[in-house]
């Protein structure tokens, strides 16, 4: 089975990348989630609940159950054949917050 889609991190002007930095603090078991929830989207694509879902404005976000009960989220857009990895965080309220929305938005905006 081939990928439909390339998984690339955003990537910012000083070279970090904030989405790679951030999945790489998370514990093994978080990781191997995470990882696996990416990859579902990478093979499936275009992919829907309960792994994805659009945020409107050409974000989509990667929905993962991790450890302790937690909810983990990855805003990504789509380029070309590209799933660009934009912003993640831990999930604290019902609904996606609006800043961690603004944030992807900001550095969507910047590679297009």
């Amino acid at each position: 089975m081939n990928k439909k889609i390339q998984v690339v991190f955003y990537k910012t002007a000083a070279g970090n990348e904030p989405v790679r930095e951030w999945l790489l603090s998370l514990n093994l078991e978080d990781k191997k989630i995470l990882g696996s929830d990416i990859k579902t989207v990478e093979y499936g694509w275009p992919i829907d609940m309960p792994v994805s879902r659009s945020l409107g404005n050409g974000l989509y976000e990667v929905r993962s159950n991790i450890s302790s009960k937690r909810t983990a989220r990855v805003i990504f857009t789509i380029i070309d054949s590209y799933m660009i990895l934009l912003n993640g965080f831990i999930k604290k309220t019902q609904k996606t917050p609006q800043n961690e929305i603004d944030l992807a938005l900001k550095r969507a905006k910047e590679i297009k």
